[in-house]
């Protein structure tokens, strides 16, 4: 069916509502707008759904939704009554239309009969995670875009261990729902009819209780509490979306008493009203933080962006100034205070382990050796790190899981979830500070004794955003043309090594050897730089950019930095 055969049949289609129908009207003298909108279907990914709000198969709206649901129902028809009676348990954050997608979602599942449990109110994540496990559900569903404009909305679809569903299970998922009609095969029930079947449960603060006690558990040096917790300041914002609860409540019972949340970001808000994206990694979004922990003299700050699985650390300067960390600074802070506790408690063993994606700095590493644990490299995405920590526990293999992280600001220190916290993150970042507190220490000088201790690994991610249809040509077809020809050399900086993602094949430029890298193939280019450093390709799997990665090992922050402006600046001039 043609883009416009799809627009005419949502126009004459008895399912859809007046209101969409008039927006769909309204294209008429518009052709390249509706190709947009149906030129394909929104395609359900490994991490589910991602898009613009809008009408059309290519946008997010209650049809897709639907029909995205209908597919996950009748995957958990075809497990069998158990699986349907385990049921799906049902989140959402501070976005446009989350509510109503997540009732959707719980009536269309209700309709073939699976149960559902919809949270009260709007809750993170992680929390969303861990209701998974605690209730033993079949499945999850959390309705976010993460850190997406507030145009965006999504739908991450989680399995029963916690994790955002695997790839084999996503792709029979995306057979029901390619195999369907958006809107006959499609069923629905009313949402107080299926409540009052037992289909539809409510679920709250029992669920959050529970997921703060395992949260709590994560703490290092709880005995802050009796000292320093009570001295340091805290500006937190939750950024208009779903952390403000749970970070506070934390944070509260974890003893921190100078807590300063910034009013203006505090209350849910899904056009995210005081910033122009809701990005921890974002400086700009931080300007009322900074302006409130200048005034008071906090000792950190911190945001979480509006599903509460990402946050950003700034740090005090001896001026008084705040500075932020990259997501591989707070990552490795963490990783290296968790590890040193554990070592110091005598609670490490030869197989432990903690876990990276493999654009995250190679300080990790560095660290691994020191404490004596094993690291495992996985792609980008969390649910590679939960599918290491699942194949530990189904295949009994030795070693306990400490931490797992990512370069773009995303943690675990636990196994209670399978999917990024930054509420745990933010209360094991405080308990840091308060440690450091004890010896006159602050973050940042944190930061300059792991570099003095490990050595300086420089990295920085750009990410250039190129939306729409010619958008998604060009980021095809600069990957296209860059594994057709792959870099020898970037300016005067020569490439050691070529690893093709796609092809799972490395090219050692030097002797010509080509090997197995040993990884699922995947669209990522990786090329390895003198020293252990590297420059990687890829195309973001959520958002529509592309993604250039770059790690350099150095003498120091400014040389790194310089080194890295020249490869930026040649990739640019070559490939753009």
């Amino acid at each position: 069916m043609t883009h416009i055969k799809k627009w005419q049949y949502w126009l004459d289609s008895p399912t859809v509502d007046e209101k969409t129908k008039e927006e769909l009207k309204k294209l008429s003298d518009k052709p390249q707008e509706i190709e947009e909108r149906f030129y394909k279907d929104l395609e359900f990914g490994t991490a589910g759904l991602r898009g613009v709000l809008g009408a059309g198969t290519n946008r997010m709206n209650i049809y897709t939704v639907r029909k995205a649901t209908q597919g996950l129902a009748n995957y958990i028809v075809s497990r069998g009554s158990d699986a349907m009676e385990r049921g799906v348990a049902i989140s959402y954050d501070s976005r446009h239309f989350s509510p109503e997608f997540a009732y959707e979602s719980a009536a269309v599942l209700a309709a073939s009969g699976v149960k559902s449990y919809v949270f009260d109110k709007l809750h993170p994540v992680p929390v969303l995670s861990f209701a998974v496990r605690h209730l033993n559900c079949y499945n999850g569903i959390m309705i976010t875009a993460s850190h997406n404009p507030a145009r965006y909305n999504g739908y991450k679809v989680y399995g029963s261990d916690g994790a955002q569903l695997n790839v084999v299970d996503s792709n029979e998922v995306l057979g029901y729902i390619n195999s369907m009609d958006i809107f006959s095969d499609v069923k629905t029930m009313d949402i107080e009819e299926a409540k009052a079947k037992g289909l539809v449960n409510i679920i709250g603060a029992d669920v959050r209780a529970a997921y703060l006690e395992e949260v709590l558990k994560c703490r290092k040096n709880p005995d802050v509490a009796d000292d320093t917790a009570k001295e340091i300041k805290i500006v937190y914002t939750p950024f208009h979306g779903s952390g403000l609860t749970p970070v506070t409540e934390v944070l509260s019972a974890a003893g921190y008493t100078n807590v300063y949340v910034v009013a203006e970001q505090a209350e849910p808000n899904p056009d995210f009203i005081t910033v122009k994206s809701p990005n921890p990694e974002d400086k700009d979004g931080f300007y009322l933080a900074i302006e409130q922990a200048e005034k008071i003299g906090a000792d950190v700050i911190l945001g979480t962006d509006p599903d509460a699985d990402r946050v950003g650390v700034l740090v005090k300067n001896p001026d008084g100034s705040y500075d932020v960390l990259t997501g591989n600074q707070t990552g490795v802070l963490l990783a290296d205070y968790i590890l040193s506790a554990a070592d110091k408690n005598g609670e490490i063993d030869k197989d432990d382990y903690i876990v990276k994606s493999i654009v995250t700095t190679g300080l990790t590493q560095r660290i691994a050796d020191r404490y004596g644990v094993k690291l495992y490299d996985v792609y980008t995405g969390f649910k590679f790190i939960a599918e290491v920590i699942k194949k530990h526990e189904d295949e009994n293999i030795p070693g306990k899981y400490h931490f797992g992280f990512e370069e773009s600001y995303g943690s675990l220190p636990g196994t209670y979830a399978r999917d990024k916290d930054a509420v745990a993150a933010t209360l094991l970042l405080c308990e840091l500070v308060a440690v450091l507190k004890r010896e006159g220490k602050t973050l940042s000088d944190a930061m300059d004794d792991l570099y003095k201790k490990y050595g300086y690994i420089v990295e920085r991610v750009v990410s250039l955003t190129m939306e729409g249809l010619d958008g998604m040509q060009k980021i095809k077809s600069i990957m296209a043309r860059v594994e057709a020809e792959p870099f020898r050399n970037i300016g005067d900086t020569k490439i050691c090594a070529f690893r093709n993602y796609n092809k799972d094949t490395r090219e050692d430029y030097e002797t010509g050897e080509i090997t197995p890298i040993g990884f699922e193939p995947s669209n990522v280019l990786y090329f390895e730089l003198p020293g252990g450093g590297y420059f990687v390709i890829r195309p973001s799997g959520t958002e529509p950019k592309i993604k250039f990665y770059y790690s350099i090992p150095c003498e120091s922050m400014a040389d790194g930095n310089a080194i890295i402006d020249k490869l930026d600046a040649e990739v640019k001039r070559i490939l753009l």
